[in-house]
């Protein structure tokens, strides 16, 4: 058994005050941009705001769901426990009917729904990928929800706290399972790579908790505090009966789970229908990279979509694939786009200064 490593993470603020003299040059050299400069670099700012991987995304769980009105949703309790029941009886979690639970799913239905034709066209490329992988650590392939209640299937999700991608690694626990992480390449944010180190982070925290629910929660909240919410409970090993002593996030956290494999399942009777998919995963292909190119370059060659590369390359943080010796960094592109990307692609290369050159002698890219 591996040895789980509890790692406690605090944030400090340091504020400094400036000389009134500096402040006074920092205003003075305002003066030196126009208005038509000032709208650029705040355009700048949005578009990296919202472009950036360092921007996290929205929170998943709804807060305050006790709270929420979902009387208007048209769901029986009798209907939702024989559906919760259905399920049940063929995945190895304990999806039992429970009146938190109840208003969860209601609340997703009522406030959520919106979203979700987006969040499955995203699952039919990444849930294929994760299956895989769940199969072969021996991890219940219901596992892939996760993913959903982590980051929304946004492989660039960042979280207030720093954890980052699909999975939402810490990088402390990203590098021990080893994710690495430059000033390039991020990959917690590598959906093959995050996706395995996943299955290996489950599997250590079922083989301390010998149950599923319990390793969701240790997922969330660390090994540390499911092991003093069972203390404190009794000694119980039940999700439901240590929810009370569980940090309140967590305590939100397995019945989001339960609830987005609810809604999954069940799409069809609530209307959810997914919109197109922009690419599956199995229409894809991967080529070893030995120049530093960006995405631009590879979309003017292949004739891709510079948001197409994004969306299938998310581990590199500035669109760009560097070239470092000892390195073999890979891109993933659609498959009928490989061909003509290794004929056409061969003398590509970026310099520091971001400029194409040709290079004289034979650059092979893979």
């Amino acid at each position: 058994m591996k040895k789980i490593l509890l790692l406690f993470f605090c944030s400090t603020s340091v504020f400094a005050q400036m000389p009134n003299d500096t402040v006074s040059k920092k205003i003075d050299a305002l003066d030196l941009f126009s208005d038509y400069d000032i709208a650029l670099i705040d355009s700048l700012l949005m578009d990296s705001k919202y472009k950036s991987p360092l921007y996290h995304s929205s929170e998943y769980l709804i807060e305050d769901v006790e709270e929420k009105n979902t009387t208007d949703v048209l769901l029986t309790t009798e209907f939702l426990k024989q559906r919760l029941a259905k399920i049940d009886a063929k995945t190895p979690f304990h999806i039992a009917y429970n009146p938190a639970l109840e208003k969860v799913i209601k609340s997703y239905l009522k406030y959520r729904k919106k979203y979700y034709p987006a969040l499955m066209a995203k699952a039919m490329y990444y849930f294929p990928m994760f299956e895989k992988y769940l199969d072969q650590y021996d991890i219940p392939l219901e596992m892939k929800y996760l993913a959903i209640v982590e980051s929304t299937l946004n492989p660039t999700a960042k979280s207030r706290v720093g954890a980052t991608g699909l999975w939402q690694f810490m990088y402390s626990t990203g590098i021990q399972y080893k994710l690495k992480v430059s000033s390039y390449v991020d990959e917690r944010q590598d959906p093959l790579k995050a996706t395995v180190a996943a299955c290996q982070y489950l599997s250590d925290l079922y083989a301390i908790f010998g149950d599923w629910d319990l390793a969701l929660a240790a997922y969330n909240s660390g090994p540390g505090n499911v092991s003093k919410a069972i203390k404190r409970s009794g000694g119980y090993r039940n999700y439901w009966n240590i929810r009370p002593f569980l940090p309140r996030e967590t305590a939100g956290y397995v019945p989001a789970f339960y609830a987005t494999m609810y809604l999954f399942e069940y799409q069809k009777e609530h209307q959810l229908v997914a919109n197109e998919h922009q690419i599956r995963h199995f229409e894809t292909d991967t080529i070893r990279i030995k120049n530093t190119v960006s995405f631009d370059q590879i979309s003017e060659t292949t004739g891709i979509s510079v948001a197409l590369i994004q969306f299938l390359n998310p581990s590199f943080k500035l669109d760009i694939i560097p070239y470092i010796e000892g390195k073999n960094y890979a891109i993933t592109l659609p498959r009928k786009n490989t061909l003509s990307f290794g004929q056409r692609g061969r003398n590509l290369c970026l310099s520091k200064t971001g400029c194409c050159q040709k290079r004289k002698t034979i650059a092979k890219i893979f």
